[in-house]
């Protein structure tokens, strides 16, 4: 889909970043009325993509595209949960078809309920379903790494309500045999994505699984600890729950930013 066609497409309003916080305020502290905004600080186009959990609406047709500076709010239903990512280096033809070089959810402009391919960093929430019940959320690196990604709470409440994300650029520390490169000469281009452990290798030690399917018996890996070293406030892996997951009260709005730091 060309660059017009597909911001034609896009149900969300792109708006200024200013702006964008302006409108995540305004509606945060109505429960029924919570946001989720994303705001594209990258030096290059991002198509974020959007998943919901079994049973919950596909929002924004799941997928759109955010210009460099751009952003978009998107409202978001009661009790809604599910996951954003980042798809980079996408190409669509006019009827939505193409593929993207990280987070490529089928080869397809509006991703409809389709997971993002790994190795993707995953902005990850449930909101409350009630007005007394509280919204939980992380940045998880269990699928891997892309792109940098800061979730922030707006008018949220609690002890844990605070930022959560993965802002370190990992490409740049990838151990050479999780690495994902993009096109180049002989296959040596840059890399664009950093696998899991256990999308690399498949051990259960790495993947939580078998006689490590359980808290106890599954422990951080030196892969896990270089994830968690450069972004302490991610999940490293599958049982990094005490230090990843953080909870606010419900009615609050988030704001999902790609690269945060990139100026």
């Amino acid at each position: 889909m060309a660059a017009t066609a597909a911001a034609a497409a896009m149900r969300a309003v792109a708006v200024s970043a200013a702006a964008l916080l302006v409108v995540a305020s305004s509606l945060a502290g109505v429960a029924s009325a919570a946001t989720l905004a994303l705001y594209n600080r990258c030096g290059e186009t991002v198509w974020p993509g959007i998943q919901p959990s079994a049973g919950k609406e596909i929002l924004a047709r799941g997928g759109l595209q955010l210009s460099p500076g751009h952003s978009t709010s998107i409202r978001l239903p009661a009790g809604w949960s599910g996951r954003v990512w980042g798809r980079q280096g996408c190409a669509f033809d006019a009827s939505g078809h193409g593929r993207c070089a990280t987070g490529d959810c089928g080869g397809a402009f509006f991703c409809n309920g389709a997971g993002g391919a790994p190795p993707a960093t995953l902005a990850e929430i449930t909101l409350g379903a009630t007005a007394s019940a509280q919204d939980f959320y992380d940045v998880s690196l269990v699928d891997g790494y892309n792109i940098p990604i800061a979730m922030t709470p707006v008018h949220g409440s609690g002890a844990h309500c605070v930022p959560a994300g993965c802002v370190s650029d990992l490409n740049r520390v990838c151990p050479a045999g999780l690495a994902v490169r993009g096109a180049g000469e002989g296959g040596r281009g840059r890399v664009v994505g950093c696998r899991s452990a256990c999308a690399a290798y498949g051990a259960p030690q790495y993947c939580c699984t078998g006689q490590f399917g359980s808290p106890q018996q599954c422990k951080p890996t030196a892969y896990s600890r270089l994830f968690k070293s450069a972004c302490p406030k991610a999940y490293s892996y599958a049982y990094d729950d005490p230090t990843s997951i953080l909870t606010c009260s419900a009615g609050a709005s988030y704001v999902v930013t790609f690269c945060p730091h990139h100026r």
